[in-house]
């Protein structure tokens, strides 16, 4: 069976899901707050960075306009100098750097040289068993071709607006040589692009293996979004070299935790399906995949960190494949109707609740369902596939954010504004997220390229507050987290699922049932949950997307710079 080895489609998520990643280097202003707090509807301001004195050859507006140069300096036609940013219909706005004018010293690093920054598309294979295996049950049909000329557009658009010091950077597609599951395979792709090809980074790996990105680290390759989500020492002790977009594992676990019990334990399991059980404190089972030698040690540590907090697991229950569930997944509802489950919080694949929830139906089980870290369960896309009766008692947190309707915001209107014409794929998230992470890195490295300059450049950049439809995004040290952090996205958003409620889905198609979003869809950061009880399934306050750019968010008109 080519899903045997199915595990958490963690990577697969940024198919699908519309990470906006804003990334700038920044020496601060005094006017900037520096204290973690949870965002609020329609808001978005910024923490302060710790001052950084900008590296030799870069120049950025906000510096200069500090220091009285400002109106001295031609910033070029991409720079909106009304306000110091770029002309690019991204929130938030990328800040102006200066045009550079100069010798770049030359080749710095693998795959830089003096004219180009070699960057490795990695593409699955384009009968990949288990990538077609999920598609199809979302009908999503891109191919391989598709994603890469996606790639190169963005690249494109992302080239004339930000400073890349005299280089273009230019992208090389390698097509896998095994499946997304397979990490033999895995290791020999990434030890052929490290030799052969010798790039300065790679975008994108096998998501099932965690064994691409390893290599990758050990040959001193850059890579984004190149490994299925890992524990948060993991990423560190491959420094500089591993970067994602979604929080790392660690980092989900822990706000699932602290939502559930802050928010949640020691209530009624008033929203689960079976009345008689509102009138009982919840008591909670955990049904997670277990697809890695991570996974017990994952386990473990959400079931310390919930005990720490007073929360007890009655059962845990795990499966390998959701294929497998088909034949085991009468035992686990069994386990959990014995254990006196009202509350089954779920961690894993977005397959496996077609079969969980279509089980436990059958056997008049009607609890509340959770979202733990899970991968692609928090999607309207999948959600829509499971048996409704169950979900309509679904709710928990997300690191996904309020969506604005396609055609006025985001990564689709973005390629659009600028081409005149759709993106060639229609899950282009996976592409803008990690290019953002990559070029506004170049942008404020300067021309001395170098991985460990990579680093320096992410964790001494500004840390843009969230907003209802984009994330808190930074990297480092900043307080947020306990271990140095190399994932982008900080916040959460806490949501239930409405079976009756028609809107758009990911892939910007009409169906019924969607996420709400409480309170406007307002973030919180880790650490920033408020104890109380959960205004959930009422819809006054709650948003499903936006028609516009909600209030604080909106862009200027900007023509395109073709």
């Amino acid at each position: 069976n080519p899903l045997r080895k199915f595990g958490p489609i963690w990577g697969v998520a940024l198919l699908l899901v519309a990470v906006l990643v804003a990334i700038v280097v920044t020496s601060g202003s005094e006017d900037e707050t520096s204290t973690p707090a949870s965002s609020t509807t329609g808001s978005s301001t910024t923490h302060e960075a710790e001052p950084v004195s900008l590296r030799e050859g870069v120049d950025m507006y906000s510096v200069a306009e500090a220091e009285g140069r400002a109106d001295d300096i031609d910033w070029g036609d991409r720079c909106d100098t009304d306000i110091g940013r770029l002309k690019l219909p991204l929130w938030p706005q990328q800040e102006c750097f200066k045009p550079f004018d100069g010798d770049n010293g030359g080749p710095t690093t693998s795959g830089v040289t003096a004219d180009e920054i070699k960057v490795v598309i990695y593409t699955p294979q384009a009968d990949d068993p288990v990538l077609n295996y999920v598609y199809a049950q979302v009908g999503v049909n891109d191919s391989p071709d598709q994603n890469f000329a996606s790639f190169e557009g963005y690249a494109e658009i992302f080239g004339r607006y930000y400073e890349t010091y005299g280089r273009t950077v230019t992208l090389q597609r390698y097509e896998a040589t095994g499946p997304i599951s397979d990490s033999a395979a895995a290791m020999a792709d990434a030890e052929t692009i490290a030799r052969d090809l010798a790039p300065f980074a790679v975008i994108g790996g096998p998501n099932l293996t965690n064994a691409f990105a390893d290599t990758l680290a050990r040959n001193k390759v850059i890579c984004i979004s190149c490994t299925p989500l890992q524990p948060a020492e993991w990423y560190v002790e491959r420094a500089p070299y591993v970067w994602d977009v979604m929080p790392n594992a660690t980092q989900a676990l822990d706000m699932v935790a602290e939502y559930l019990i802050k928010r949640v334990a020691g209530r009624p399991a008033e929203f689960a399906g079976d009345e008689a059980l509102h009138r009982r404190d919840r008591v909670f089972g955990l049904v997670r995949v277990d697809s890695s030698e991570s996974s017990s040690q994952l386990e473990a540590y959400f079931v310390d960190t919930l005990r720490a907090g007073g929360v007890e697991l009655a059962t845990i229950q795990t499966y390998e494949s959701p294929t497998d569930l088909a034949a085991t997944g009468k035992d686990i509802i069994t386990a959990l109707k014995e254990a006196g489950v009202t509350s089954v919080i779920f961690s894993g694949d977005p397959l496996a609740p077609q079969a969980l929830t279509q089980i436990a139906t059958q056997q008049e089980y009607f609890p509340e369902w959770i979202l733990g870290a899970s991968s692609l369960v928090d999607t309207s896309l999948f959600s829509q596939t499971y048996d409704q009766t169950q979900w309509a008692h679904a709710f928990g947190v997300s690191p996904l954010f309020v969506p604005v309707r396609p055609g006025t915001a985001g990564a689709a209107f973005l390629y659009e504004w600028f081409f005149g014409e759709p993106a060639p794929s229609q899950s282009v998230a996976l592409i803008t997220g990690p290019l953002q992470v990559l070029f506004g890195a170049i942008q404020g490295i300067g021309p001395d390229v170098e991985p460990q300059a990579f680093e320096d450049v992410l964790f001494s950049g500004r840390v843009y507050d969230s907003s209802p439809v984009n994330p808190q995004v930074s990297f480092g040290d900043r307080g947020f987290f306990t271990v140095t952090d190399y994932s982008a996205l900080d916040d959460m958003v806490e949501m239930w699922w409405d079976p009756n409620a028609t809107e758009v889905n990911e892939l910007g198609r009409e169906a019924k049932g969607h996420w709400r979003y409480v309170d406007g869809g307002a973030r919180t950061l880790p650490g920033q949950w408020s104890p109380g009880r959960s205004a959930l399934f009422d819809p006054a306050g709650t948003v499903m997307s936006y028609d516009r750019a909600p209030a604080g968010t909106e862009m200027p008109d900007y023509e395109p710079l073709r």
